[in-house]
């Protein structure tokens, strides 16, 4: 990408307003705020979110949390099932570390006010597709994000030393001599600022957004992820988004996600003809891993010249469906379908991006004074495919480590704040070449879809890298004063990352398959594919 700048607005830190903070954190998500409830009292913490505090990923999650929580349940098969979602890329270090951690943190999340659903006074506990045990703690049916975002973010803002500002835009990350020492942000009221942290800790979530059906929220256009790798920050596995197998199919309407939860409690996907297909797919049939299903989705869908799938309970007890789907109940309804009796069209789409900065197990990227939690990490714990309900432990378990070591990072720095002088200088645009952001940004999310989709071949692959490269020439180089602009400069980064990785990695492994390459290939490929730019160049 070499007409990128390394930042993506001009400033000058000597006439720029600035604030304070002993930690910095980018995103509020559950990885966010988990992070900054674990900064001890006497320092201060800052959250910049760059919508309303309460949208995030995390408060869309449908499904549940994992942990071992029951006694026909152990660690050991929780690890297993982890790892066997993995597809031989997970740090089995990491996992077993996660794993072991994830009963506290969710013991955590009901002290702090979080009410999961019960049965008979005890956590009720479900199952989901790649789980060997129903280990799946959920709320309200089907809101179990929305629930525990508003237990967290109630708590987080009773906390005496930490603020949270929303419609706050992080354009980059600051750094200084190779180290991470704050941000550039926009601010609804200051506009351009700097922000000066003696540690920072990146929590912006995904990047679904970068494809054109998703079910993310429209806030998750990879900035975290894009501002990393321009500060220096190492990334990897950006080949692996997973597709999440169900996701609401109805023609000119937004894409809603229909739970794994669904299948968890015994819903059939069926084709067009009224056909079970999964049994003779895998012998786990609908309860798979979501890689698996999404592509047996995918190759029904090419066979029958149809749209979508469909799902069906109309085999459930319909009052176990209402009450235990109330959310997805609802929002079907809308569109005259009851879930009880009628199947409901579904399709994949984008959902999780598995691959991100690198973090290690107290979630240090590789660079000094940054840290990572959630999904804009790859921490090792998903490998090549993330298995059910591990991404919200994952945000709060490294979100907790993250707070602590970024907490006395800080405390052993010397006391007190100072500006980092830095200046950054974009030449102007010629003001009659006008570049039309929502076009483009459709034309890539559109190419995305078609060209590094479910399946993926070199040659369709290679003509999107020749076409992203020539957007990015056109595009990275501008400077932007708008959210529009800078997102769109986001999603061309980490879109040429994520080609780049798929057309390296020549196997087909996880959420990442090649109908050229159909084999996992352990002895070439059972390893990570990397990229990063000097902290202080641009390549």
């Amino acid at each position: 990408m070499s007409a990128a700048n390394r930042y993506l607005v001009s400033f000058d830190a000597k006439a720029t307003f600035h604030r304070f903070t002993d930690v910095l954190v980018v995103g509020a998500g559950i990885a966010g705020l988990r992070a900054a409830l674990e900064v001890p009292a006497d320092l201060s913490v800052l959250v910049v979110t760059k919508d309303r505090v309460t949208e995030s990923n995390s408060s869309y999650a449908q499904g549940g949390i994992a942990g071992v929580l029951s006694p026909e349940d152990h660690f050991d098969n929780h690890v297993e099932d982890t790892l066997v979602a993995g597809d031989g890329l997970c740090d089995r270090a990491v996992v077993e570390m996660v794993v072991h951690e994830a009963p506290a943190q969710i013991e955590q999340l009901v002290r702090w006010g979080t009410k999961f659903d019960l049965v008979n006074g005890a956590l009720a506990l479900t199952r989901e597709g790649g789980h060997s045990h129903r280990r799946i703690v959920h709320a309200l049916g089907d809101a179990t994000g929305f629930e525990m975002m508003r237990a967290v973010i109630a708590t987080a803002r009773t906390a005496s030393n930490v603020a949270i500002w929303d419609d706050t835009f992080t354009i980059d990350l600051l750094t200084a001599d190779g180290v991470c020492c704050g941000a550039v942000v926009w601010h609804p009221t200051f506009g351009k600022l700097l922000i000066a942290a003696k540690q920072v800790i990146l929590a912006a979530g995904g990047c679904g957004m970068v494809y054109r059906e998703t079910t993310n929220p429209p806030v998750a256009t990879g900035d975290g992820m894009a501002a990393a790798y321009r500060a220096g920050a190492e990334l990897r596995d950006m080949e692996f988004m997973q597709f999440h197998p169900t996701v609401l199919y109805v023609a000119g309407s937004a894409r809603s996600l229909i739970s794994e939860a669904v299948r968890g409690e015994g819903a059939y996907l069926r084709d067009v003809n009224g056909e079970r297909f999964m049994p003779a797919e895998d012998p786990r049939a609908e309860l798979a891993p979501r890689d698996v299903v999404a592509r047996a989705i995918f190759r029904t869908m090419e066979r029958t010249q149809h749209p979508n799938v469909y799902l069906d309970l109309s085999h459930l007890d319909p009052v176990m469906v209402r009450t235990r789907f109330p959310g997805i109940n609802r929002v079907c309804r809308g569109f005259g379908l009851d879930i009880t009796k009628d199947p409901i069209p579904v399709r994949p789409g984008a959902h999780y991006m598995v691959g991100g900065v690198t973090a290690d197990a107290d979630g240090r990227t590789t660079l000094p004074g940054l840290w990572a939690a959630g999904e804009v990490t790859s921490s090792g714990l998903h490998g090549a495919n993330r298995l059910a309900s591990n991404s919200l432990i994952e945000g709060l378990v490294y979100g907790a480590r993250c707070g602590r070591g970024a907490a006395a990072a800080a405390r052993a720095m010397p006391a007190g704040l100072r500006a980092p002088d830095v200046r950054f200088d974009i030449p102007q645009d010629d003001p009659n070449d006008r570049l039309d952001v929502a076009d483009l940004t459709n034309a890539l999310r559109a190419l995305m879809v078609r060209n590094m989709g479910i399946v993926r071949t070199a040659a369709r692959m290679k003509d999107a890298r020749r076409e992203v490269g020539f957007w990015c020439r056109y595009a990275l180089g501008r400077e932007f004063a708008n959210k529009a602009g800078w997102e769109l400069q986001n999603l061309l980064t980490v879109a040429r990352l994520m080609i780049d990785a798929a057309l390296a990695r020549d196997e087909s492994r996880g959420t990442h398959f090649r109908s050229d390459f159909p084999a996992r290939d352990d002895a070439r490929w059972g390893r990570r594919h990397v990229a990063s730019v000097p902290a202080e160049g641009v390549r």
